[in-house]
């Protein structure tokens, strides 16, 4: 369905925006993600959730809760940049 592409394709970006403002090696919780996105920002989460899973599997972000490196997302997350 093309809204939910245009959808995943406005979390990854927001996602990004999100993380260029940030010192390097800090991180964004998907929440932040999900309310700049929408005014209702839980509905948005399952979105913000399924970008984060892509950017993941494309090597673009890196998954972390408590400073341990995740390898998947599952439960609480913190969403940073690869680092080069």
């Amino acid at each position: 369905m093309p809204g939910d592409a245009d959808r995943l394709g406005d979390a990854r970006a927001a996602t990004l925006a999100l993380l260029d403002r940030r010192t390097p090696g800090a991180t964004v919780c998907p929440s932040e993600v999900a309310r700049a996105l929408a005014t209702d920002w839980r509905g948005a989460m399952p979105i913000v959730h399924a970008a984060i899973d892509d950017m993941l599997a494309d090597g673009v972000v890196r998954l972390s809760w408590k400073g341990v490196v995740l390898a998947t997302r599952d439960g609480p997350y913190r969403i940073g940049r690869v680092e080069d």
